[in-house]
């Protein structure tokens, strides 16, 4: 596992600046202020000591709400976690609450599934049955979770595992621990119930099913989310470090004034869909010093999916990213392919992306619908990049044409709905890339283009050059790309574009 110099790191979260000036399209300067409100903690404090054992043998879930309760009944506080191992199933959080994990504590959420109740999620009348998160809080005000310990959301024991990312001898160990492989033995999974749960879950939502013992069958299948926050007026996470989540690790959704800082996210690069974070239609929303290493995207903004998130209707907007570090993603910065509320008014500044698949990573497919637009990004800085280093994907989870034979062939473009994506108004400049697959692959929809693109103090080391395909008003400017490939731009449906190389 790789960590960023603690020096740098240091000298990141002393930054306190909380707007950056941006140069828009047309040439002025575009503000990006956040400026998220902190929480307000009353000055009470209560030790988790008092109510339970950080022994390791211990189950805390009762000794955290007891602590929960008195912090409750005095208006709110501190819960401090001291040093120890507090193994724990679900913890809710309560308006004015801060969850401090002080160094040295490690809490150990069980593995036993059975210790996370199905419930129902409602997101703006929005309704859906899945398991309870080891951390939770909903509809709340001042939460904060800070301090340098460490957060196992013992996921392994709920997430599948593939073949092909294992070593012959893990893949051997793996299968003789237990559980079940799928007909091609090409899947491990936890138990039957698991392999089994998708098509079950699919059809009793389908359905329009909101009957928690009709669920119960595929309890094990429905992963939850880590940290999942919904509803959240002023929330700050700050200095602690998260590992092995069942599902997404952190999820901010449909909160306000969000403060992320310096916060640490290392799960396996196996760990199927441990997103480190996933701020999801949240607004005012400051993401600064944090370093992650993980098995899927880094920092990925998202607002919902399909005719669902369209209908709550939020996005994700106002946001500032800085000085983060991703080693292992499969997204250093990533928006979508939830965006269906809507992504804006998005600043990315002074980021490494060192080893993830992709480094900005912009995707959707039909079907989303949304608007993601005034996106900034700048000083951006990448290494080793085994796919393309910028990616924008409308087709993302479908067929897409890869060549311009089967480009061409597709000529019964769908009408634009609502249900269309769109792609516009984002400004990349000041971007190094030092070895990828592909420097820049830029890939609308035929019906809609992506619109008003612009690169801009790019310079990329790479085996292929840049490929522009559905897509409007596309500017380079002082783009340098070096590679042996014979054409170093290629176009297909592309207008009003200019993309000029330098030398």
């Amino acid at each position: 596992m790789k960590f960023q110099s603690p020096r740098i790191l240091l000298l990141w979260s002393l930054l306190l600046v909380t707007s950056v000036l941006t140069p828009a399209a047309n040439g002025k300067v575009r503000e990006i202020s956040p400026n998220p409100a902190l929480p307000k903690m009353p000055a009470n404090i209560v030790s988790l000591a008092d109510f339970g054992q950080g022994d390791g043998q211990t189950l805390n879930t009762a000794a955290f709400e007891k602590a929960l309760a008195k912090l409750a009944e005095r208006g709110g506080g501190k819960l401090i976690v001291p040093p120890g191992l507090w193994l724990t199933g679900p913890i809710k959080l309560r308006s004015h609450t801060e969850l401090h994990v002080q160094r040295g504590a490690f809490i150990q959420f069980s593995g036993d599934w059975k210790l996370y109740p199905l419930t129902v999620i409602n997101l703006r009348g929005e309704k859906e049955v899945d398991s309870t998160s080891p951390i939770s809080a909903e509809n709340a005000e001042d939460i904060a979770i800070t301090g340098e310990g460490i957060i196992d959301g013992g996921g392994d024991a709920w997430r599948p595992l593939k073949k092909d990312k294992l070593t012959e001898r893990d893949w051997k160990a793996q299968v003789k621990s237990g559980g079940v492989l799928d007909e091609k033995g090409a899947t491990w999974y936890p138990s039957r119930a698991v392999m089994d749960g998708e098509k079950m879950v699919a059809a009793l939502r389908k359905a329009n099913s909101l009957k928690l013992e009709d669920y119960e069958p595929a309890h094990q299948f429905l992963r939850p989310k880590m940290v999942r926050l919904i509803g959240v007026k002023r929330l700050l996470i700050q200095d602690v470090t998260f590992q092995n989540p069942p599902n997404w690790t952190v999820n901010p959704v449909l909160c306000d004034d969000v403060s992320i800082l310096n916060m640490r996210v290392f799960n396996s690069p196996n760990a199927q869909n441990s997103d480190a974070l996933d701020l999801e239609s949240c607004r005012h929303a400051i993401i600064r010093g944090c370093t992650f290493d993980v098995g899927d995207d880094g920092i990925c903004l998202k607002s919902g999916k399909d005719d669902v998130g369209r209908r709550i209707g939020v996005p994700t907007e106002d946001v500032l990213v800085e000085n983060c570090v991703v080693y292992h993603a499969h997204g250093g910065f990533t928006i979508g392919s939830e965006m269906s509320g809507g992504v804006r008014n998005v600043r990315v500044n002074n980021c490494l992306f060192l080893g993830t698949d992709i480094g900005l990573r912009f995707k959707s497919t039909r079907g989303r619908g949304g608007v993601v637009e005034n996106i900034f990004v700048s000083n951006v800085n990448m290494q080793d990049i085994p796919g393309d280093a910028i990616n924008f994907n409308l087709y993302y989870g479908g067929k897409s044409p890869l060549d311009e034979a089967a480009a061409n062939a597709e000529t019964n473009f769908p009408p634009v709905t609502e249900a269309t994506p769109q792609f516009r108004e984002i400004h990349l400049e000041n971007i190094v890339c030092l070895g990828a697959k592909n420097a820049i692959v830029l890939q609308g929809l035929p019906e809609m283009p992506l619109n008003h693109i612009s690169l801009k103090n790019v310079t990329m080391t790479s085996q292929f050059g840049a490929s522009v395909t559905d897509a409007d008003n596309i500017t380079f400017v002082n783009v340098r790309l070096e590679n042996n490939s014979d054409t170093l731009v290629k176009t297909l449906r592309v207008k009003n574009s200019k993309l000029e190389l330098t030398k």
